[in-house]
């Protein structure tokens, strides 16, 4: 660390701070220098989330590599060079350093893992830790937490309540989003630092946290009210439904309020529709839900009241996660989209048909005109359990009936 601290680097954090985004700010001239001049920013790191904006905001695009071609790259401050070949720069003699002349071997790396990393130091921390717990407080710890009113992290879930708790009508349902091919789980909800003109550091700010305390989204994720502020909150977002006067998409965090026609900020939009208690679904293209799995990519747009997502495709664990939270996952036949049906987000959405798994049901589109056109889509209930799953409301509601009955089956 000596040498590395010479140069600039140094310890801010361990595990997930830098996958999420939060290994600090950047420097307010440098953030102003991007802003000003638009300047195409990159970053290099060694988690795997190489999301645009998740380890900042203003990283325009993010390279994987492994934790020394990350301080290789930082060292040279720039990416548009051959690591291999070129110069990371000179020696105190003026010499040339390369790749080759700082790499380690392998024995080097062991022998540090060998001394440094001992089964002793964990335990010393993890075993006491109950037990100290129980000195502290003079009774044994209670099996129920104790939940706060006045929290940002860890709040009762309203999972079991009001309309989660209620069955999809799968009738009347609005548009939040039309979306295109490739919406990965971070524009769904994003991980990465929470900025105070967002929606969800607007809260915190009412919440009484200072901005220095926002931290990322993902770390705030078991509150519901600060992590629902996530939805839809990438501002690498293509909504469709939203824009320009020459009909180009404009990026951002952004939604059409229906019928009105409003655009605003998606929060506002899922608050909107959230206090009309107006269903809504989501229409979007192929590889729907990719990246990583996180749950609230499937928790926020279920708790905004979305009952159906219709796309071409899913990625596979996204899908699963929709059919936990009680949405329904439908697929487009093969060659018919959102574009051949001439989806513009003034719609009201209907399905029809048997809940089964695999089967055939209809999306029927009331369109502003007065007519109206119907589309044969794939139930991706792909299980017979999925479908108890789904008609039970969900992962978390099955449970809940099977608990109560006495049916819960645990392995």
């Amino acid at each position: 660390m000596p040498e590395l601290q010479e140069i600039g680097f140094d310890v801010v954090g361990f595990a997930c701070t830098t996958c999420n985004g939060m290994s600090g700010a950047l420097d307010p001239d440098i953030e102003k220098e991007i802003i000003d001049n638009d300047l195409f920013t990159t970053a290099v790191l060694s988690g795997n989330r190489n999301f645009d904006g998740r380890i900042h905001p203003y990283a325009k695009q993010a390279f994987l590599a492994s934790p020394p071609l990350v301080i290789a790259y930082a060292i040279a401050g720039n990416i548009r060079f051959d690591i291999e070949k070129d110069s990371l720069g000179k020696d105190q003699d003026g010499n040339d350093v390369y790749l080759k002349d700082i790499w380690f071997d392998d024995d080097e790396v062991d022998a540090i893992v060998a001394a440094a990393v001992k089964p002793e130091q964990f335990n010393a921390v993890y075993i006491p830790m109950f037990d100290e717990a129980k000195k502290d407080t003079g009774k044994a710890l209670s099996p129920l937490y104790d939940w706060r009113e006045q929290t940002t992290y860890i709040r009762r879930p309203p999972y079991w309540e009001g309309k989660m708790a209620a069955m999809n009508k799968l009738k009347g349902m609005r548009p939040l989003a039309v979306l295109g091919d490739n919406i990965t789980t971070d524009h769904l909800s994003p991980s990465n630092a929470i900025l105070g003109d967002s929606a969800a550091g607007e809260y915190l700010d009412t919440m009484g946290l200072p901005a220095e305390d926002y931290n990322s989204y993902a770390t705030h994720r078991g509150d519901h009210l600060t992590a629902q502020r996530a939805t839809f909150a990438n501002p690498k977002l293509l909504n469709e439904m939203v824009r320009d006067e020459q009909g180009e998409v404009i990026q951002g965090s952004l939604a059409r309020v229906e019928p009105e026609g409003q655009v605003m900020r998606m929060w506002e939009a899922i608050e909107t529709y959230m206090n009309r208690e107006q269903p809504l679904i989501i229409i979007a293209g192929d590889g729907y839900g990719q990246g990583s799995s996180r749950d609230w990519a499937a928790k926020g747009v279920r708790l905004a009241g979305v009952e159906v997502v219709v796309a071409e495709d899913f990625e596979r664990i996204h899908r699963q996660n929709l059919v936990g939270m009680g949405a329904l996952p439908l697929q487009f036949k093969e060659g018919v989209n959102r574009n051949t049906l001439n989806v513009d987000g003034t719609e009201i959405f209907d399905i029809e048909g048997e809940v089964s798994a695999g089967g055939e049901m209809t999306l029927v589109i009331n369109r502003t005109d007065g007519t109206v056109d119907k589309a044969s889509v794939k139930c991706r209930l792909d299980t017979a359990d999925e479908v108890k799953m789904y008609n039970a409301g969900g992962m978390l509601q099955r449970f809940a009936k099977e608990f109560i009955d006495g049916t819960l089956d645990i392995v």
